[in-house]
């Protein structure tokens, strides 16, 4: 058989071939979707808040933010505080963002915040009735030798205190500030941002 006449058999041979792979389907890959997270128990906190430090101290502001993202597959925390200077403590402005996960079968959620000071902090979150706990288990690029903890305590329909405290190294914990927070009602509200 010469090479002209072999071409033209492997032709024949391969179009019925090409033919049949254009007219094939493509395959399907699926990937299996986790469950919807459950946040219920966070659900009341979704909003817009104002707080007001409260007690002896450095008076301060804070506005706080808190929403669903992602087809409400995480929560998305932004929280501004002012402070005024105190007797120890220049005045400050800070803020921080946190994205909260839901564990894939219960608590604790986790809270990794971002803040505008360049830490990095994570926390495990707890909810117990009307108490959220906010507990310092670590993080990319925290303090040396600090801890952190802040509980959230409902008070009302529309009101919730947060307490922040702080340990410094080998040394035990300190309110660094207790809040009084309100729900903000404005039409409008400018969303507290991450950036100072």
């Amino acid at each position: 058989m010469t090479s002209g006449r072999r071409s033209v058999v492997i032709a024949m041979l391969l179009v019925p071939q090409i033919a049949l792979a254009r007219h094939k389907p493509p395959p399907t890959y699926t990937i299996s979707l986790p469950a919807t997270p459950d946040f219920s128990p966070l659900s009341w906190l979704v909003g817009r808040w104002s707080g007001r430090i409260a007690g002896r101290g450095p008076k301060g502001t804070l506005q706080l933010s808190v929403n669903y993202a992602l087809d409400k597959r995480v929560i998305i925390f932004r929280e501004r505080s002012e402070r005024q200077a105190g007797q120890a403590t220049p005045p400050a402005k800070e803020s921080w963002m946190g994205i909260l996960i839901a564990p894939r079968a219960r608590q604790p959620y986790t809270l990794d915040v971002y803040s505008s000071t360049g830490f990095v902090i994570r926390y495990e979150v707890r909810v117990t009735g009307p108490e959220i706990r906010f507990n310092f288990s670590g993080g990319p690029r925290t303090p040396s030798g600090w801890l952190f903890r802040r509980t959230i305590e409902r008070t009302g329909v529309s009101r919730f205190t947060e307490v922040v405290q702080m340990a410094p190294p080998g040394r035990s914990f300190f309110n660094y500030y207790k809040a009084q927070f309100i729900r903000a009602t404005s039409a409008q509200p400018s969303s507290p941002t991450a950036s100072h």
